[in-house]
């Protein structure tokens, strides 16, 4: 049995597990208001807000209803667009998209007012910029984006006056939610439900890959579900080491104290992955496991040399480095019944750099062309430590052990790039498809490659000289 409070309403379904929370919504519970769009997580005409207990408190995320499973909100509060409404007028976030003619078809519309409604909800700084960033996932086909970034702006400024100490009972007597938010903590923890039991032969995390890949697949398949279980996540900082649970999502590391002081632009980098929705629900272990060769985690964690534990289900446990986890396209040093327990690796210190670079045909929300990462140590100019990897250029994620191992003990210079770049160029096999001929995707891997040392080592490596 699946519980949850949809809007306002407690739930009890023996639905089957697989369903996806946007088909449950749309045709068991007949709430047409979240749209049927892409099912690919793009488009954000599905976006819904989920609120969990986190430490004995509520807590919203906005999340795409097409990609995620019904069992991944057992024990949650689950908001549709009709769970916004107030009972005599529009709240804020409605009023201000139509004052702004924000609306033209409206097929979007519930996507954007979610997502504003979310950021109200989660916001402690409501600034027109981080307003932006809460409906980077939602697309609009019609305004051209301007009337509904002037419907983000007056909602935005509507929210100055937040009051942190008692947000819900503040937003729901201002009009940005209805009144029946400040019950929801008391309702859920009354509910008391034991986390989801499932042992499947496939494991699924948030489902932005799985769901995807084999939406069709999904209903037949014998499914394990990991996203909340309690051994899976967490983020465990230990001296220089970060311990990553399987079951963290991207939001977990871009909201990471340790990580946003250790990594100079790690709140950029992250934001270059996807969108809020989905980064609110995309697990780690599933970027990993999905083997893509453009799995722009994966380049990340290739280049901080992560390492990774798996168990099987009898609990025996194996760590091998991410680098020989990919044998070939898909393909991965990985037992049928083991899966990803946790990835660990080591927080660069004052003497590393970090640096990561992606290029797609839309700067957010899309598949890379070719992205890499790299890190470095150095010692008066001298490298004494070098990582780098690749994706989009080959059948797996790349890691370039010829090239790092050339850096080594190099200086930061001009010739000492050109020459990398040779060996660089030796380590990558690009194919021609939707995202690049191979060629260009030689120069993204050349072009990608000077840019991090361009970016990190300002004042020794000019750009002209590189041309």
């Amino acid at each position: 049995m699946i519980q949850f409070i949809l809007n306002d309403r407690l739930i009890e379904t023996e639905k089957a597990a697989s369903t996806t929370l946007l088909d449950f919504i749309r045709y068991d519970e007949n709430l047409r208001g979240t749209k049927i769009g892409c099912r690919e997580g793009d488009c954000g005409a599905c976006t819904i807000l989920i609120g969990s207990l986190k430490n004995g408190k509520l807590d919203y995320i906005s999340a795409t209803s097409c990609l995620t499973p019904l069992p991944n909100v057992h024990g949650k509060h689950v908001v549709t667009v009709e769970g916004m409404n107030l009972p005599d007028k529009l709240n804020r976030a409605q009023a201000a998209m139509v004052e702004s003619s924000g609306t033209q078809c409206g097929f979007c519309t519930p996507g954007f007012v979610n997502s504003m409604c979310g950021f109200a909800l989660t916001s402690a700084e409501p600034t027109y910029e981080n307003a932006i960033s809460a409906i980077d996932g939602n697309i609009c086909r019609c305004t051209g984006y301007k009337s509904i970034e002037r419907a983000t702006a007056k909602f935005s400024s509507q929210l100055q006056q937040k009051d942190d100490k008692n947000p819900l009972k503040w937003l729901a007597e201002n009009d940005f939610i209805p009144s029946y938010f400040t019950e929801i903590e008391s309702r859920l923890k009354a509910i008391q439900v034991e986390a989801y039991a499932s042992s499947g032969a496939v494991p699924i995390g948030g489902g932005t890959d799985l769901y995807v890949q084999k939406h069709e697949e999904m209903h037949a398949m014998d499914l394990e579900y990991l996203f909340d279980r309690n051994e899976l996540n967490g983020i465990i900082i230990d001296g220089s080491k970060c311990k990553i649970k399987s079951s963290v999502t991207v939001t977990d590391l871009m909201q990471n104290d340790t990580l946003l002081g250790a990594i100079p632009n790690w709140y950029q980098y992250m934001k270059l992955l996807s969108s809020t929705p989905i980064r609110n629900i995309a697990t780690i272990a599933g970027n990993i496991a999905n083997g893509s060769p453009i799995g722009d985690f994966t380049i990340i964690l290739l280049a901080l040399k992560a390492e990774l534990t798996l168990a099987d289900k009898n609990g025996v446990r194996r760590k091998l480095p991410l680098k020989d986890f990919y044998l070939g396209y898909k393909t991965l040093d990985k037992k049928a019944d083991e899966i990803i327990t946790e990835i660990t690796f080591e927080i660069p210190s004052n003497t590393a750099r970090f640096h990561f670079e992606k290029v797609c045909k839309r700067q957010y929300l899309d598949i890379a062309s070719v992205n890499t990462a790299m890190y470095l140590k150095t010692e008066n100019q001298i490298i004494t430590e070098a990582n780098v990897s690749m994706g989009g250029v080959g059948p797996i994620p790349k890691y370039l052990a010829k090239t790092s191992e050339f850096l080594k003990g190099k200086s930061i210079a001009t010739e000492t790039l050109k020459s990398a770049e040779v060996i660089l160029q030796t380590e990558i096999s690009p194919i021609s498809d939707a995202r690049g001929t191979e060629s260009y995707k030689r120069l993204l891997g050349r072009q990608l490659f000077f840019a991090h040392f361009i970016e990190l080592f300002p004042d020794t490596i000019n750009i002209n000289d590189l041309v």
